[in-house]
């Protein structure tokens, strides 16, 4: 079953005098279950991919599928309804907010949902047995290391069941043993509660832990990589061979 569908998108910024082509013709599917990884290097168009299909930013022409629906063409609350109901949102610097505590911020999304008290605690317990934070829900994000703060950000993401969890650079602003925390609760989620993750990064190590990779150079697809059977370390090394053919960009991508 496909979740997410890409059509011919294209994305400009700027006047006719300036033009600056962010998207170039982008096409690609992402199976329910799957966990993707668009790797590129800075101002290969990555990030504005994912804005676009965050619809932070408004595409120039194409369409954008998530479960069949066309939400290039979502406005007003049902373009709302879609962020709240259907998106889950992880984001480098975290993004939580500082006067409410782990529990709250995780909550929050249930609660603009109207669900009732028991079922939010029991899905709060639920998410936060899964990432390993039940011993910081009661703590305020000042209270708690990165590593801490980027799992409560991953639960307060996937609290809701979206159809879709978007990553911007989630290892970003963490420290190596974090991020390998981080990304193995990713594949924990990924296989054991199927959830279909599409994550942004520059990083071949962070980019190791997906199912594939789509590799973008100048708003366009360069290359593709499916893991199949190999090996994380096989996977990795494979990776490392793209970014490298990938020529002058390669610090940029590494």
């Amino acid at each position: 079953m496909i979740v997410l569908k890409i059509e011919k998108l294209e994305k400009y910024y700027g006047n006719k005098s300036s033009l600056t082509k962010a998207i170039d013709n982008i096409s690609f599917e992402v199976e329910k279950g799957e966990f993707v990884a668009i790797m590129g290097a800075s101002g290969s168009g990555k990030t504005t991919l994912l804005n676009c299909i965050s619809t932070i930013d408004k595409v120039t022409s194409g369409h954008i599928y998530v479960d069949g629906n066309d939400i290039t063409k979502l406005k007003g609350n049902k373009l709302n309804k879609f962020r709240r109901e259907e998106l889950g949102f992880i984001f480098q610097d975290f993004n939580l907010l500082d006067t409410l505590t782990a529990y709250e911020n995780i909550a929050l999304a249930l609660s603009i949902q109207n669900v009732k008290v028991s079922e939010i605690a029991r899905r709060v317990d639920k998410v936060a047995k899964e990432l390993n934070i039940k011993d910081v829900l009661k703590k305020y994000p000042y209270q708690m290391s990165g590593g801490q703060k980027q799992r409560v950000a991953s639960a307060r993401a996937i609290i809701t069941n979206p159809k879709l969890v978007l990553a911007d650079e989630p290892t970003g602003a963490l420290d190596s043993k974090s991020a390998r925390m981080l990304l193995e609760r990713f594949n924990y989620l990924n296989k054991e509660l199927q959830a279909t993750i599409l994550m942004v990064t520059h990083d071949a190590f962070t980019a190791s832990y997906a199912t594939r990779v789509i590799f973008i150079k100048d708003g366009k697809i360069f290359n593709e990589l499916n893991r199949g059977d190999a090996s994380r370390k096989e996977f990795f090394d494979k990776i490392i061979d793209v970014v490298t053919l990938l020529g002058g960009d390669l610090n940029d991508a590494l």
